[in-house]
C-alpha cells in the first residue's frame, strides 16, 4: 500500500469507526485527520527506537495525511 493510500485509509477508519448514538460519524474530517496523525506519530516514535526502514514509510504516511488537510483548505 502506498503512503498516500495508507493515509486515506487511516483517516477514513477514524471517521467511520467513531460513531455517535445515531450511528453517524461523531468526528468531522479535521478531527479524523488529527487522530490519524496522533496514531502515526506514536508508530514513528516506537519505530524510531530501533533502526527500522518502516520509519520512512510512516513519515511519508504522515506527510500524506497533512496534505489531505492542506489540500482541502485551498
Amino acid at each position: 500500500m502506498t503512503p498516500k493510500q495508507k493515509a486515506k485509509e487511516l483517516v477514513n477508519k477514524f471517521h467511520i469507526k467513531v460513531l455517535d448514538r445515531e450511528g453517524t460519524s461523531a468526528m468531522n474530517e479535521f478531527e479524523s485527520k488529527q487522530c490519524a496523525l496522533i496514531a502515526v506519530d506514536e508508530i514513528i516514535e516506537v519505530l524510531s527506537n530501533d533502526i527500522n526502514p518502516l520509519v520512512n514509510y510512516w513519515q511519508e504516511v504522515k506527510q500524506e495525511i497533512e496534505k489531505l488537510w492542506h489540500n482541502k483548505q485551498q
